[in-house]
């Protein structure tokens, strides 16, 4: 049943019961309308408390619902929260753990409100692009005032039920309870049923004192930080709505901007990113009861700004880590490092000292391999060459115990090839980390062709466990991100010949929504980087071209920031990208070396050119099964490389332009003599989804 009825004397309990979080699906909706009858009809009962069983009163809209007709189908939630502000017995909701969305909507109708203290409450329907549109934005600022309100439901940041209680005139919570709450709640109830007239929040007032001014001074805050989404506007506009109009109309104004937000792009990107980031964890022939492996302790080799990253993200958790580096020199700068980033945290508020100080006692170092033998995995943060990865996985398989994990933070080198250096490759996985990697979400957890079942679900928990979004690869040159990139790249170089600018390619780029282009982030990584993965390519991929800027660049030593000159120039202790005019030249004479004659070039073409590449690319990964699903690759992008998440991934924005467009832009791109025409034959999937009108996701 996903609404319990019981009795306590004289007060109904009706249990919301519909886990992991008693979502507010239909079954739930209508249960709660039919237990709300029953209380009605039963001349014993004086008073009514709604809670929630589990862990959560309510998480809000059942996510399992999103899209279907059963979302939209009566009684919708509008109606279940009218019922309960019309029961002519108290409604007194119990609140505890979580409240959030349409759980908090549903406890705003209710006559009172108790809590546990602790509780989350938030309206967070802002983070996908909407808005409260169960009378949200209307309630709330009556209940806790404008201001109080307009920041929650703006942010859609979670507040603690004893800090909101706290607030001068609040009255949303009635009462704080500690102990038991269904106790105290039932206690609550009987106290008020025969009180008369029954409070409704929807009747208070919500006033500013200046009201004009601060809804304006508002807006525009929020317009600037908000940038690309329109949500946290219309929030606004809404909350302002709950100050001067009648209550009813304030109602028919946020249905309105709820209606209109559903269909922007920008909300529809978020709904998908947030989708996709639950799918991401489910891996088709991998059951979600498959047992784990214990990681109890991790051994981290290397102690560079990799290595350190990583081991951060193990000490953030509290998991004991032993480090390894070849030379104590490196050990202690690896450490001293890790102290630096721990330090500028507590210097910043961000972490209390004790908690330093317990991550540090966490960490131990060593120069033996011998050490490592406790260790329940191994991450290899070496540098990335095959021969040196060769001699630390096969002395990891010498030390560590049976049954350890042992996983390479590669990020384009075949780890099947790595797993064959061991005695156990079905042990062996990839775990990408992004850098910084104490920082970065993303984590492509790369499966071997022997990796175990049981290591590739313990690695995406333990991912889990460090709070990073986990992608699962298949085995290829760079697997999903790098592989992309690598095309993105070319195309960036041939621009360039082309008649573009740095500058230009970046700005474009940068107004798409990227936080960075192509040659500013190549500056930020190193462009040697670069240089000696297409060294590489030189030799494995002959038939493959390249633009020679970016090797012109770095036979002159600019390899960017860190050297002072890359694309841009730099001045000493600033990141401030200056464009070069030694650049500008060495690109010109370079043309003319290739007999080129620049043209002009809009940025559509250079937003298109780059994305459509990634788009193409990761249609083969997806026919070759090395992504399961293009959500994904849009995960990959949005969480590791900066794609602008209003578009959603570059997968997701392909549908969104129209897969029919896309080919026929890739088409045009393929008559350039300039570009490599073979990049612009649409992957057959991409090609088939087109011509049957079809998208990926």
């Amino acid at each position: 049943m996903s609404a319990i009825y019981e009795a306590h004397g004289d007060v109904a309990v009706i249990t919301l019961n519909n886990p992991p979080v008693n979502g507010l699906g239909f079954e739930t909706r209508r249960g709660i309308t039919d237990a709300l009858a029953r209380a009605q009809a039963d001349g014993a009962v004086r008073a009514i408390v709604i809670t929630g069983a589990g862990k959560a009163f309510s998480g809000g809209a059942d996510i399992k619902e999103f899209g279907s007709p059963k979302a939209l189908a009566e009684p919708n939630l509008l109606s279940v929260i009218r019922t309960v502000e019309n029961s002519s017995k108290p409604v007194v909701a119990a609140i505890h753990t979580v409240c959030m969305g349409g759980g908090l909507e549903l406890a705003l109708g209710c006559h009172y409100r108790v809590a546990s203290p602790g509780a989350n409450i938030a309206l967070p329907e802002v983070k996908l692009g909407l808005l409260p549109g169960a009378g949200g934005t209307q309630r709330l600022p009556r209940a806790i005032g404008v201001e109080n309100a307009l920041n929650m439901i703006v942010s859609g940041e979670p507040v603690k039920s004893e800090l909101l209680a706290q607030a001068p005139g609040q009255q949303l919570f009635q009462k704080i309870i500690e102990g038991d709450l269904l106790e105290g709640a039932v206690a609550f109830a009987r106290s008020m049923a025969d009180a008369r007239p029954l409070p409704r929040v929807r009747d208070l007032k919500a006033m500013h004192p200046n009201a004009d001014a601060y809804f304006q001074f508002a807006r525009n805050t929020v317009r600037a930080m908000a940038k690309h989404f329109p949500a946290p506007v219309r929030c606004v506009d809404c909350i302002e709505q709950a100050v001067k109009a009648r209550f009813e109309d304030g109602m028919r104004y946020e249905r309105e901007a709820f209606a209109a937000l559903m269909l922007t792009p920008e909300s529809k990107a978020l709904r998908h990113a947030f989708f996709a980031e639950r799918a991401a964890s489910k891996i088709p022939d991998v059951p979600a009861n498959t047992p784990l492996r214990p990681v109890n302790k991790v051994a981290v080799i290397g102690a560079g700004t990799m290595g350190g990253g990583i081991a951060m993200n193990f000490l953030n958790a509290g998991i004991p880590v032993v480090m390894l580096e070849q030379k104590s020199e490196a050990l202690e700068r690896g450490v001293a490092t890790i102290r630096k980033n721990y330090e500028a945290q507590v210097k910043k508020g961000k972490l209390k000292a004790d908690k330093y100080d317990e991550r540090m006692n966490l960490l131990s170092t060593t120069l033996d391999y011998a050490d490592l033998k406790d260790a329940d995995m191994a991450i290899e943060a070496v540098y990335e060459d095959m021969g040196v990865k060769e001699k630390v996985f096969k002395a990891l398989d010498e030390v560590m115990k049976p049954g350890a994990i042992l996983a390479s933070n590669t990020s384009t080198l075949d780890v099947d090839r790595i797993a064959a250096f061991t005695r156990r490759p079905e042990d062996v996985i990839g775990t990408h980390f992004f850098s910084p990697a104490n920082v970065m979400r993303l984590l492509e957890v790369v499966r071997g062709e022997k990796t175990a079942k049981d290591v590739l679900a313990t690695v995406m928990q333990l991912g889990k466990k460090i709070r990073k979004t986990c992608v699962v690869s298949g085995v290829c040159d760079g697997f999903i991100g790098n592989r992309m990139l690598e095309q993105y790249t070319r195309q960036a170089g041939f621009l360039l010949e082309e008649g573009a600018t740095p500058e230009q390619v970046d700005k474009a780029c940068e107004r798409f929504g990227f936080a960075m282009g192509p040659f500013r982030v190549g500056d930020l990584a190193g462009n040697d980087i670069g240089w000696a993965i297409r060294k590489r390519r030189y030799v494995e991929k002959p038939h493959m071209r390249y633009s020679k800027t970016a090797d012109l660049l770095c036979e002159k030593g600019r390899f960017g920031q860190k050297t002072g000159a890359g694309w841009y120039d730099y001045q000493p202790g600033k990141r401030d990208a200056i464009p070069s005019k030694d650049v500008v030249d060495m690109i010109a004479q370079h043309r003319a070396d290739l007999g080129i004659t620049p043209r002009k070039i809009g940025d559509e073409e250079i937003v298109h050119r780059l994305v459509y590449s990634l788009v193409n690319e990761g249609a083969k990964i997806l026919d070759e099964g090395i992504a399961s699903r293009a959500s994904d690759i849009d995960m990959v992008y949005l969480t590791g490389y900066g794609f602008p998440l209003h578009r959603g991934g570059p997968m997701c924005y392909a549908d969104t332009q129209g897969l029919f467009n896309v080919v026929q832009a890739m088409k045009r791109f393929a008559m350039n003599p300039n570009d490599d025409a073979e990049v612009w034959q649409p992957a057959p999937l991409l090609a088939r989804l087109a011509a049957e009108g079809k998208t990926f996701t």
